[in-house]
């Protein structure tokens, strides 16, 4: 299975704000969303980092100021790990365990073509062991 597969049933949706953005319209936004993570992006509308739950919380325990005084260009992960449609969801579980990541963005041609998380790949890998699982039993029985 690749990454493509995931993205096809998923969709190719990914919000995104601005690197001025307040932490507090990011929380709204991610609860809005019912998403993990938002990418930002500068002006001429490049991807220039991420920002994620985890850096919210990196944010409040760092009890320098309240979300609203804070922005996301402070917090955002800005060194991104990317992934590529054509790989397969072993590869990219791989580079997202190593990494310590949740949230992959996925470029093709060099533009943003979605966004993966790890619960996706997750599902995604329980669906096909299901279906190699059935085939197995039904082999085994016949």
């Amino acid at each position: 299975m690749f990454v493509r597969d995931i993205l096809k049933v998923k969709g190719s949706k990914v919000y995104s704000i601005n690197p001025d953005t307040m932490l507090s319209d990011v929380v709204d936004r991610l609860v809005s969303h019912n998403c993990g993570s938002l990418v930002v992006r500068n002006e001429a509308g490049d991807m220039i980092g991420i920002v994620t739950e985890r850096d919210i919380l990196k944010a409040c325990a760092a009890k320098v100021g309240l979300l609203h005084e804070l922005s996301t260009e402070k917090y955002m992960s800005t060194r991104l790990v990317t992934g590529l449609p054509d790989e397969t969801i072993a590869v990219v579980m791989g580079r997202m365990t190593e990494k310590r990541i949740r949230h992959l963005p996925i470029m093709e041609n060099g533009k943003l073509a979605g966004m993966v998380s790890i619960g996706d790949i997750v599902k995604a890998q329980h669906q096909q062991l299901s279906v190699e699982n059935h085939y197995l039993k039904n082999y085994i029985q016949s």
